[in-house]
């Protein structure tokens, strides 16, 4: 099964949306498309999933693709999954700044996520991921691997705009 989620929150996403019916698979799809109007032929489509059914999803799911939020990422990770993220961009008014897409390329350095910048190049990666076999997973939210990215980009960011600190664990 391929899961394809937009959040929980923010707006529609159609961008991601319009590529899910050229991924060429014999499989289940399901879409949790949040307010986004579209819906992908082919697929199961929902608005919002449980928080239960949703962790369901993602760890049955053979590919998790998802938009760059922190809380698709982190429950990814909390199923050892490496996802596929499509940023929001704030220049087709997605999102108001570009923070999932640093985001999404800081993860990606660790290898936590892959980003994928352009949609397009979904399904040519959605057909030739292979799936997260469980002896392969992370263990839970990557430890202290994740923990330590996170950490790094929270404490670059955050006294720039904030003038906030960051307690270690």
């Amino acid at each position: 099964m391929i899961l394809v989620t937009t959040g929980s929150s923010g707006g529609p996403f159609d961008r991601l949306l319009s590529v899910v019916e050229r991924f060429d698979v014999a499989e289940d799809i399901l879409v949790q498309h949040g307010p986004s109007a579209l819906r992908p032929p082919g697929a199961r489509c929902v608005e919002y999933l449980p928080f239960d059914d949703l962790s369901r999803a993602v760890s049955d799911a053979r590919v998790v693709v998802a938009h760059a939020g922190v809380g698709s990422i982190l429950l990814c990770l909390t199923h050892g999954r490496t996802p596929l993220v499509v940023p929001r961009l704030p220049s087709l008014g997605e999102v108001v700044d570009d923070h999932q897409l640093v985001l999404a390329r800081r993860l990606a350095l660790s290898g936590a996520v892959t980003c994928v910048e352009n949609a397009g190049d979904l399904p040519e990666l959605v057909r030739r991921q292979a799936p997260d076999s469980v002896g392969d997973r992370r263990d839970p939210l990557g430890a202290s691997a994740l923990a330590s990215e996170l950490r790094r980009y929270i404490e670059s960011v955050a006294p720039s705009v904030t003038g906030a600190t960051v307690e270690t664990p």
